[in-house]
């Protein structure tokens, strides 16, 4: 299946640079793992590319202020996921430097060993900018045990409304180019493919342009097709493999990395800048100015508003796409690391679900990439039988939400189950004792 965006296509959007903020709401939590403990208390005075939280533990990355300022408060603040956790305020003022802002394409980082580059990239913040904000450190260093074949670059960008990939590549396909084989001398493999869906035709050109000459870095097109870019999904396109039920791609002998993280890791290594802003697709049918926008880590969507501008009252703002984002009750969470869309739509867009009774037609079936039975593991979560749907493989549900989009009765499939895997979480963690 592939759910359709008309109306609201930003692909030909260039990027472009969004207001500096008053404050900045920068959270200590935006990457799997332990969050970062704050290094910094009210009344420092911080410059841009500062360290203001120290990764706590090996799954876990610095935090960095992307302008410069004071510290006026360290406190626990909302995020997109609801969460409320230690977060650091900053006033921004002072002067504004251009660290990292200039691109050196130089070859210096050829001399760097394996090791250099994966403790850059836990330096520098880096982590899965496709939205599950994995640290890229603990990805790259694959134990001793897995052989790795094939780097996967993940342009696909498949969730509907979003852009920023598509632009990144058309934009910087230069600094992509250099992350890749920065990437590729990480993990000691020379084969790396890039994966783009078909309508995407203005960045396919321009990568295949770029890697002309280069026989290690393939370029591959795939139909367009909901959720062609979900990383098992990808990698069964990409290689034929099938990453096996409870695995990773690494166990087949593939890395995937999302095309605006290897852009990230080129910009840390060379151009010694921490991830500390990115790429957001800014559309609904309440934005005055849609479009793809350079924001800095810490803006609140409030403010990221206030610039594009509203032409609707807003019913819904969603963190991500429609399909897999989260719909948020505060404007005022922040832009993270992972944060790639920013979807405002009014009450004429915005779904109303009325949650009725499950009619048995299989249309969940038909369409689950997984080849999963929602139908199935949504009865038995409701019923509390959670074991029993972990053995009809609630585990491997990627919650892509393709069950909840096809439902005649507008059932809450996708997000039952995601309640059910948290609930599983929530199980380990009391049995552990943590």
């Amino acid at each position: 299946m592939h759910p359709r965006d008309i109306g609201l296509d930003t692909m030909s959007s260039p990027i472009r640079n969004a207001f500096l903020p008053h404050y900045l709401y920068i959270p200590l939590q935006q990457h799997i793992g332990s969050p970062a403990e704050a290094v910094v208390a009210p009344g420092d005075v911080v410059s841009r590319g500062d360290v203001i939280g120290k990764a706590s533990g090996y799954v876990s990355v610095n935090i960095h202020t992307p302008l410069p300022g004071k510290v006026i408060a360290v406190q626990d603040h909302v995020t997109a996921t609801a969460d409320r956790v230690p977060t650091v305020v900053i006033e921004v003022e002072g002067r504004f430097s251009l660290k990292g802002q200039v691109s050196r394409q130089t070859d210096a980082w050829k001399s760097l060993s394996r090791d250099e580059i994966i403790s850059r990239m836990k330096e520098h913040g880096l982590v899965g900018m496709g939205g599950a904000t994995f640290p890229m450190h603990v990805k790259y260093s694959v134990p001793a045990d897995k052989k790795i074949t094939t780097l996967l670059v993940n342009a696909v960008e498949c969730e509907p409304f979003l852009s920023a990939d598509n632009r990144l590549v058309i934009e910087h396909g230069e600094d992509l180019v250099t992350g890749i084989e920065i990437a590729l001398k990480a993990l000691g493999v020379n084969r790396a493919i890039i994966g783009f869906e078909a309508d995407m035709p203005e960045a396919v050109a321009r990568m295949r342009g770029l890697v002309a000459n280069r026989s290690n870095i393939e370029v591959l097109v795939f139909p367009v097709k909901y959720p062609q870019g979900a990383e098992k999904q990808l990698v069964k396109a990409a290689t034929g493999l099938e990453v096996p039920s409870g695995g990773l791609p690494l166990d087949i002998g593939v890395v995937v990395s999302n095309a605006g993280s290897l852009v990230a890791l080129k910009e840390a290594v060379v151009d010694n800048k921490p991830l500390f802003e990115r790429i957001v697709t800014v559309t609904g049918d309440a934005v005055e100015k849609p479009g793809n926008y350079k924001i800095a880590i810490g803006t609140r969507v409030a403010d990221v508003l206030a610039e594009v501008g509203l032409k609707k009252k807003p019913a819904r703002i969603i963190i991500g796409g429609p399909m897999m984002g989260l719909a948020q009750y505060s404007d005022q969470v922040p832009v993270t690391k992972g944060t790639s869309g920013i979807l405002v739509l009014s009450a004429r867009r915005a779904a109303v679900y009325r949650h009725r009774p499950c009619v048995r037609c299989g249309k969940c079936m038909t369409v689950c990439p997984m080849g999963l039975v929602p139908l199935l593991l949504v009865s038995r979560v409701e019923l509390g039988m959670d074991d029993e749907a972990k053995k009809h493989g609630l585990l491997d549900c990627i919650e892509c939400g393709c069950c909840s989009a096809v439902c005649p009765s507008e059932r809450h499939l996708s997000q039952a189950i995601k309640l059910g895997k948290l609930r599983h979480v929530a199980k380990k963690r009391e049995a552990a004792g943590d």
